[in-house]
């Protein structure tokens, strides 16, 4: 996504604040925007979330690093705890 001119970014400022006001005299209504505005700002703030991208360059190298032999593998879980347990 592209930054926002400060243009763009008043316009939709402008736009968010009249469609508040339309909404204004529904209760029902705002208690939904504000339950989203919740959700929105969770994710925002949500530092496991990473996009597409991300992710898949986090496989693409654990890929590799699996090649290369730099990677513990388990047969069991008690081996895997114990593993876990001594870190």
């Amino acid at each position: 996504m592209t930054a926002m001119t400060a243009v763009q970014m008043g316009a939709l400022n402008a736009e968010i604040l009249h469609n508040l006001g339309t909404l204004a005299e529904d209760e029902n209504m705002l208690n939904r925007v504000a339950k989203y505005l919740r959700k929105l700002v969770r994710e925002k703030d949500d530092s496991t979330l990473m996009s597409k991208e991300e992710f898949f360059a986090r496989i693409d190298e654990a890929e590799r690093q699996i090649a290369e032999g730099r990677c513990t593998t388990f047969t069991n879980l008690d081996e895997m705890n114990a593993w876990l347990n001594s870190l």
